[in-house]
């Protein structure tokens, strides 16, 4: 019987480092059946419907290394598991959500094929994978696809559930300083950092922001008030409780006025250069609708600026245009608007557009804007004539070069004023390159949480690189956002290890997560029992204000279903491993594949790091070829051919002699002290021994002195005789 069919057998979403790479995939198991006798090259046209449906694939360099690569090995022949890896990553990759990460390879069992896809959503990424299956079933069956629908429905799933750009900027300037970053929630709520060392962000706010000034800056009477006596200038307004107050307002400051919300944002609600007591009354309304109060003000007349003040200065700056149409004597202003405005490719309804589309049914403003002028969406004006559409907004053309010092000193005054560390200060000027008391223009608003995509991707000019601003507002020169993490891999006697170092290094005066095999510990203290060696109790120590050090013990399952919790480790151990200890129903079926897995633990040590490995196990020796940082190598035996190689190139090693525990360095020795007097060690000395001096390894990595190595092995409570 003919079995032409892609199974999706298992999915994992490895959240942390894992045997693929260093960041989140998805890895799905993968069963081809007879498709393992039907290689790419052996199906009449598949290749070409590929390319037609996918066209992005020329692209996918693949383990070729040039343009092109994929669509190679397609024509030669390549076989479903690698295609549906290429297909799921182009999916991911048209939705907006940009991937290049992917690897397939075959398991012990025919036909069996484990695939990895780089994630940075699993949702959306289980989506494509799913997608990108039915895809080349029917790219391989020859039936129709619908390629543009499973698209649109994965761009809605980016938009719905990735970061928002202002926020995946931050991320990423994040990852460039090599900080590492967790999403707390799934809105745009994220730790960058690990521990006490974390800072969080939500959006363009930040833990630094003050929850007082965020509520100065909603309300914008209070703002100019408190601008005004610091000497900032602002246009002369006031509140207003109606329609006939405002018109009394407008007359008491002079005409032309603004009439807009007084806790509104992005620009709705306001109406300016009004000045007819029939266009104040309405925009009353206007405002009303958008924000608990309205206020009047002077019109300061010029274009409306935002610019970006992060930590005391200006990081960048945009200007906005007003937005017409030219009547053509036939078309309707609604029709014109469609054809000559909302045409434009840099205008869109998602945040990926610097500029918004213009809806007339959704913007009273706009309507408004048109009733002043003696038009409705059904006029047609004349040819020729010119009819403004919208008089603010589309503040996305950068300026940024052209700010003169004084007005960059006065928006950084003004968020100074309020007390937002990160602060959107709108301005009004007719020229930003000229001093502001010089042509009476004005700071109209300083807003909390400004977005930053009109900097990241203005319409016209520059980029800013805004998001590397806000992190080196939250993270000085030499700040990583890093706290010592530990982590423990190996065979057996990790718990120990994890424990005994935890203990060690709360004699060094930090305030210490543990999560092992006997439960989760936070500064000596048990607060849930059971094994909690896995990502979910390693994510609630790195979470954790507390934290100044983190201890993570990592079994291979741990390792294959989870990934590891944290992204990169100042020391990394390898206890032993066990050829035996195999986990087949994870297709780790051999000796070679289970040290595939264990040395996922040496790939993450820091290039300033440690790796702490046993010079006796020849297996975890290797990997020390693997170590980003420095090696220090372990062994019961001074005389073991790695330890002394690595002593010989002045290494680090910890070992036993004549039943001293020694710690050398090259030729030089130092005793530590006698096992007899280490309580675990009385017994049983040979189950704890190398754990001891694993541990005693991974303290010295970390820089603990002798004396206190010394008293944490003497004093430590001998309870964990079942360790693992």
């Amino acid at each position: 019987m003919n079995k032409r069919y892609i199974d999706i057998i298992n999915v994992i979403s490895l959240r942390g480092p894992n045997i693929w790479t260093y960041r989140p995939v998805l890895e799905a198991w993968v069963d081809i059946g007879d498709l393992e006798d039907a290689p790419s090259n052996t199906i009449p046209g598949f290749y070409e419907r590929l390319n037609a449906w996918l066209p992005g694939l020329i692209e996918h360099r693949c383990g070729i290394g040039e343009r092109g690569g994929f669509l190679l090995r397609l024509k030669e022949g390549t076989w479903p598991g690698h295609i549906l890896e290429h297909v799921t990553i182009e999916l991911q990759n048209l939705a907006g959500m940009q991937t290049g990460f992917g690897k397939a390879r075959q398991t012990s069992k025919r036909g069996v094929y484990k695939v990895a896809v780089r994630s940075r959503n699993e949702q959306v990424s289980r989506t494509a994978l799913f997608a990108a299956r039915d895809l080349v079933m029917a790219a391989i069956d020859d039936q129709p696809f619908d390629v543009a629908a499973v698209v649109e429905k994965l761009r809605d799933m980016v938009d719905s559930l990735c970061l928002g750009p202002s926020t995946a900027c931050i991320v990423d300037a994040a990852a460039d300083r090599r900080i590492p970053s967790m999403r707390l929630n799934d809105g745009n709520l994220v730790q960058l950092g690990y521990g006490s060392r974390q800072r969080r962000i939500w959006t363009a706010e930040t833990d630094k922001t003050p929850a007082i000034a965020e509520s100065i800056s909603s309300d914008k009477d209070l703002t100019k008030r408190l601008l005004s006596s610091c000497g900032v200038p602002v246009p002369e307004g006031r509140a207003v409780d109606g329609p006939d107050d405002a018109w009394e307002a407008a007359n008491d400051i002079g005409l032309p006025v603004v009439v807009k919300p007084s806790d509104g944002n992005h620009g709705r609600g306001v109406s300016t250069n009004l000045t007819t007591r029939e266009d104040i009354e309405a925009a009353y309304k206007l405002a009303i609708d958008e924000g608990s109060e309205v206020l009047v003000e002077r019109f300061v007349p010029g274009d409306e600026h935002r610019l970006l003040v992060v930590g005391g200065r200006v990081v960048a700056a945009a200007k906005g245009e007003t937005a017409w149409v030219t009547g053509d004597g036939a078309s309707t202003v609604a029709q014109l608007i469609d054809s000559q405005i909302n045409t434009d490719p840099r205008r869109g309804l998602t945040e990926e557009f610097p500029l918004n589309l213009v809806l007339l049914e959704e913007d009273p403003a706009v309507r408004l804007e048109l009733t002043r002028q003696g038009y409705s969406p059904e006029s047609v004006p004349e040819q020729g004539k010119q009819v403004l559409i919208q008089r603010n907004g589309n503040v996305a053309f950068d300026i940024t070069e052209r700010i003169h010092p004084r007005v960059a000193a006065v928006a950084a005054l003004a968020a100074r004023v309020v007390g937002l560390d990160i602060a959107g200060v709108d301005l009004v000027a007719e020229d930003i390159g000229r001093p502001l008391d010089e042509q009476r223009g004005a700071i109209v608003e300083v807003n909390a949480g400004p977005g930053l995509l009109m900097h990241l991707k203005p319409a016209s000019g520059e980029p800013r690189p805004v998001g590397r601003a806000i992190v080196d507002h939250l993270f000085g020169d030499q700040e990583s956002g890093r706290i010592p993490v530990v982590g423990v891999a190996g065979s057996h006697g990790t718990t120990l290890v994890a424990r005994l170092v935890g203990r060690l290094l709360h004699l060094h005066g930090k305030y210490v997560g543990v999560a092992c095999g006997d439960g989760l510990y936070v500064n000596e203290r048990r607060i849930e029992k059971g094994d909690c060696a896995n990502w979910q109790s390693g994510n609630r120590i790195l979470m954790n204000r507390a934290v100044e050090a983190g201890v993570f013990e990592n079994g291979c399952r741990a390792i294959l279903a989870e990934g590891l919790a944290y992204d990169r480790c100042v020391v990394g151990v390898v206890t032993g491993i066990d050829p035996d200890a195999l986990l087949p129903d994870f297709y780790i079926d051999d000796a070679e594949k289970l040290v595939n897995v264990i040395r996922t633990q040496v790939d993450v040590v820091l290039p300033d790091g440690v790796a702490v490995l046993n010079a006796g196990d020849e297996r975890v020796a290797e990997l020390a070829s693997l170590c980003d940082g420095d090696v220090l190598f372990f062994g019961q035996h001074p005389d073991l051919p790695r330890l002394q190689a690595h002593r010989q190139q002045d290494g680090r090693a910890v070992y036993l002699r004549d039943g001293q525990l020694i710690m050398a360095v090259g030729t030089e020795e130092s005793a530590l002290c006698r096992m007899a007097d280490i309580p675990m060690a009385a017994g049983d000395a040979e189950r704890h021994l190398e754990a001891i001096l694993a541990a005693v390894g991974a303290a010295w990595a970390l820089g603990l002195p002798a004396d206190l190595i010394r008293t944490g092995l003497e004093t430590f409570d001998n309870g964990l005789a079942a360790a693992k």
